[in-house]
């Protein structure tokens, strides 16, 4: 019994480390984004810039729940991997949006 609790605990570490880690550099890109060198210069770049900023709250939001949801008495189970597999697809979505507004709005300078 021991051994099968054991092994359930760590990849609910490595989950947590992964998790912060994306948190982490969710962090930097949200200081990017909100810095002078990222300001919209037309109307398109601003209607990205509104959307990447929510975005960049609901996924605050959810990964303060998961990750409360990991440091609980029972981390494991489907629906927990299942919702922890779609906040990393949404990190890598939110990740190449932030890429694409960072292109856009360099490419007019």
């Amino acid at each position: 019994m021991n051994s099968s609790t054991s092994s359930n605990v760590i990849p609910s570490q490595e989950l947590l480390v992964r998790l912060e880690r994306n948190n982490m550099a969710m962090l930097r890109l949200s200081r990017k984004l909100s810095s002078y060198t990222c300001e919209p210069n037309n109307k398109s770049c601003f209607e990205k810039l509104y959307e990447l900023r929510q975005d960049f709250k609901s996924f605050a939001r959810r990964q303060s729940q998961i990750m409360g949801l990991l440091r609980g008495e029972k981390p494991t189970g489907k629906s927990l991997d299942s919702e922890v597999q779609r906040h990393l697809m949404s990190f890598k979505k939110l990740e190449s949006d932030m890429a694409a507004y960072l292109l856009d709005t360099n490419k007019y300078y």
